[in-house]
């Protein structure tokens, strides 16, 4: 696992865990899988599933009876994220207030990280 002890890697606003919850119960699922992959123009794109079992080395965040897994290739890029769920008139969907997000596409879909050196040169100092 990467990170501090005794602090969770991602938070969850009560919106978030709710419906984190709720669709845990909908699809029979133990956890919503986050991850991320390369992909969008700002190089890399989040990806959440839900999972029945969660792999042996992700890290589990439980908060509200919601239950995320984190893979462990994102824990890194993830952690101090708070996860939120939105709705508004014309989308509803999830958000990530992510501090180690440099920049971000307009449509807010694909983001760019710090440098692996400096992420883990904050966790440690």
């Amino acid at each position: 696992m990467f990170g501090i002890p005794g602090k969770q890697a991602v938070t969850m606003t009560p919106k978030a865990s709710q419906q984190i919850r709720k669709l845990m119960e909908r699809d029979g699922a133990s956890a919503l899988r986050i991850g991320l992959k390369k992909g969008g123009c700002a190089g890399m794109e989040y990806t959440m599933d839900f999972v029945e079992t969660p792999d042996d080395n992700d890290e589990i965040v439980e908060q509200d009876g919601a239950r995320v897994a984190i893979a462990p290739m994102a824990q890194m890029f993830l952690f101090g994220t708070e996860i939120d769920y939105k709705t508004s008139l014309l989308e509803s969907g999830f958000t990530f207030q992510n501090p180690n997000v440099t920049d971000a596409c307009g449509c807010g879909e694909s983001i760019k990280f710090k440098d692996v050196a400096e992420l883990q040169a904050e966790r440690e100092g």
